[in-house]
Order: structure tokens, then sequence, then C-alpha cells
């Protein structure tokens, strides 16, 4: 029997990209053949994995959709099915509105789209191995999800409407995912959850992130950890002994901390102060030196005024993160603050504060990274480009932050690490070469 093939397409996040990856293991363990992202889908079939986080993504999705599905009208595509968040949370508008597609699917049932499929072709009952994800990155690094959902009901995120409450996946399973993945040639771990901070509470009572690290620093193979994303209230003080004691558990963290002024986190449901911030901030700096934090930050929430605005201008000044992305507030169906607060801040007002913020931020980064110059660091490299190889230091999480080009004046391995004598920095990359 001819092996049909399968296009999948991933929108959104990296824990999107992680689902994508299950099912494709799934697929190829069942007969299929699989491709990611392909700039023109050729396959028989095509599967979108859609985000429903904010309006952009959601709009992206359904123009994704719309597009393979005219495919399937103009015979290029025999059939469309749809999963993650944007059908989670939509299903019944979405197969009104678009009845070209063939199948719906949630978030975290697609395990039956593969059995849909066989069942079709009468063929045998669905084959699931011990580990069956096909990953997409680079060989050398990989997204480990440890959990699903989130306890938290910040105001204005709509996550917990699609995703429901925080699921520990159990430590046991995770490490031996990780060891699986060693096995294979993986290296670098980026440990991600809606709320990593949270992990264990659910499956063993307590906080146990810390001890997850550890366990997993502790296995060969491992070189780099790196850590999305984590959430500011009841912070996990034993974390930042375990990032200081293993050199492998890279010092970085990812930790949205929203806003400053206590007006906005109270309104935004953040259950953190002010002080309380500023304390996180100082003691991560303190017990971790060298830290690179990244967060995000939002303006134009409703009810910010001028004063919430400059408290958040000083903040960014005072705090200097090494990484700092920042977006509009956008307002989401059946969100806390959709619901019971008035999108009052014009757009005009919510652009300007971006722009001013974000400007701030690029001078900080530009800073920060020409102090780097001089410096001797570990390189990771992912790829080559042109005339460059480029790599990535244990500051530096895959995809969004600063990337290290070294001129190919000799052949490097893609995957190996390196050490790197910073050279040069332009506003977020930096220039090396080999020692």
């Amino acid at each position: 029997m001819k092996r049909k093939t399968v296009d999948i397409i991933t929108m959104g996040c990296s824990k999107n990209l992680v689902d994508s990856e299950m099912l494709m293991g799934l697929f190829e363990a069942n007969g299929f053949i699989c491709t990611h992202d392909s700039e023109e889908p050729k396959g028989e079939i095509a599967v979108v994995n859609t985000c429903g986080f904010i309006a952009d993504a959601k709009e992206e999705s359904i123009n994704t959709i719309l597009e393979l599905a005219q495919a399937k009208e103009q015979g290029r595509l025999k059939k469309l099915y749809v999963m993650g968040c944007l059908s989670e949370r939509y299903l019944a508008d979405l197969e009104r509105e678009i009845p070209e597609v063939d199948g719906w699917y949630g978030k975290f049932n697609y395990r039956q789209l593969v059995e849909d499929l066989k069942s079709t072709d009468n063929q045998q009952p669905i084959c699931t191995p011990e580990r069956y994800r096909h990953i997409t990155t680079p060989h050398h690094y990989a997204y480990i999800k440890i959990s699903e959902g989130c306890d938290r009901r910040c105001a204005y995120c709509a996550i917990p409407l699609i995703t429901g409450h925080h699921q520990s996946r159990t430590m046991e399973d995770i490490l031996d995912e990780v060891r699986w993945m060693v096995s294979q040639g993986t290296k670098e771990f980026q440990v991600i959850a809606q709320e990593l901070t949270y992990y264990g509470i659910d499956l063993y009572g307590k906080q146990c992130i810390a001890e997850l690290v550890e366990r997993m620093a502790e296995i060969p193979g491992v070189e780099w950890i790196r850590l999305h994303y984590a959430y500011p209230a009841n912070f996990p003080w034993e974390l930042l002994r375990v990032m200081r004691e293993h050199s492998n558990v890279c010092k970085y963290i990812d930790i949205a901390l929203q806003h400053i002024s206590d007006h906005m986190l109270s309104r935004m449901h953040r259950n953190v102060t002010k002080e309380e911030t500023i304390a996180l901030i100082e003691r991560m700096r303190r017990e971790v030196p060298g830290i690179h934090i990244r967060t995000t930050l939002m303006v134009g929430f409703p009810g910010e005024t001028e004063e919430d605005f400059n408290e958040l201008i000083a903040f960014t000044k005072w705090a200097r993160f090494e990484r700092m992305g920042a977006f509009a507030y956008s307002e989401e169906d059946g969100t806390y603050s959709a619901n019971h607060y008035e999108d009052d801040v014009p757009e005009e007002v919510k652009t300007q504060r971006l722009n001013k913020l974000m400007r701030i931020q690029q001078n900080i980064s530009a800073e920060l990274e020409t102090a780097k110059v001089g410096q001797t660091m570990k390189v990771v490299i992912d790829r080559k480009e042109g005339d460059y190889y480029v790599g990535r230091t244990e500051y530096c999480s895959p995809e969004v932050d600063p990337e290290v080009l070294i001129l190919a004046t000799k052949e490097l391995n893609t995957g190996e690490f390196y050490q790197v004598k910073i050279t040069d920095s332009e506003e977020f990359d930096l220039y090396g070469e080999i020692i």
C-alpha cells in the first residue's frame, strides 16, 4: 500500500511545536510520511496546528486554514484537518464558518486524528511506540514540555480558558524523555511550560521544578538546560541554587513580569507587588551572578495611567533586563479584563508607549551586548549562513535572542560547542572568533 504524505503546519509557540512533533512521530510510527512547515504543502493531507492566544495569532491561523482550504478546492490537497488552541476554543464557530475542513481536533485529542485516518483505510489499529516524537529543531536542541494548562488567572490571559488547569507530567516521564533525546543526539534542552515554577504542585503537593532541573542536569550528555516560563509570585528560591551550582543549567530565566505599578499589577491579578518584584530581581542577580533575565512587559492595559507608564519606564531603566519584549494590550474574549474592564487606553497611546519602551530597551540591550566584547564565551553552532557560522551562548534561547556570528574561515560543526572570543557587537548580535 502506498504510504500517505502529511504536511503539518505549526502556528504559535514552542508548546505547540512539541505537540506537532508528537503528532508527527505518531503518524510516522503508523506508516505515514510527514513534513513540517513546508513553504507550500504538497502532501495528500495537511494538518494545521493553530494558535488561539491573541488576535494576531488567531488571524494568522485562520488565514492559513483558508489558504489550504482553497488549495483543497483547486485539487492540490486531498484532505485538510485542524487542531490546536484555536479549535479547542472556537470549535462550533469554526465548523460552521469553514466547512471545507475535513475534521476538527482540539488541543489534547490529536491522537484521535491518526486513529480516524487509519480507520478510513481499514488499516490496523493505531500503533503507539514508547517514544513517538519527531524532533523538527536542529538535532542538538529541543523543547521539553513539563506541564499543560495554568492555574494562574491573570485578568488578560486566555490560556487557562483554552488549556484548563495546570497538569504536571510525572518527573520520571520527563527524565525518561530527556534520556531518550540524549540518545538521539540532543544536547540542549529548553524546559517549557505555561508556568514552570508551579510544576509538581498537582502531583506531589509542592513545587518541584528545582528537583526536576537538578535531576535533568545530572543526566550524562545534557550540556545546557534553559528555563521558560517562570512566574514571579511564590518563586521557588531553591531553583537559584541549582542554577548556581550546576554549570549545565544556563544562567538564564524567562519570567514574564508584565508591569511594575501596584495599580496595574492588582488590576492584572498578578498576585505580586512592586516591592516583591524588585526584591525578586535583586535576589536573582545576587544569588546567580551573571544571570540573564528575559521578561515581557505590557502597555495599555485598561486603566493604565501616565503615572503607571512612567513607573514602568523607570523600572525598565533600573532593571536593565538583558532580554525584554513588550506588547500592547489586546482584549481577548472571555477573560476577566474583557468581561469587567473597559479597553480605555486609545490605540495610538498604546503604540506611543510601546515604541518609547522598546527604544529604551534597545539602548540597554546595545550597551549590555557591547560590554561582552573581549570576553571568551562557550558557543554552540546552530547553522551556517553565507560567510558566517551562527551560534548562541548560554544566555541566548533559539529564535528569540541575540546570536553570535563567526566568520567561516575554517570548518565548524553544527551542534558542537566552541570557545569563542567576542570581538564586536551590534544592537542585538555579537561577532566572535574561535580560540
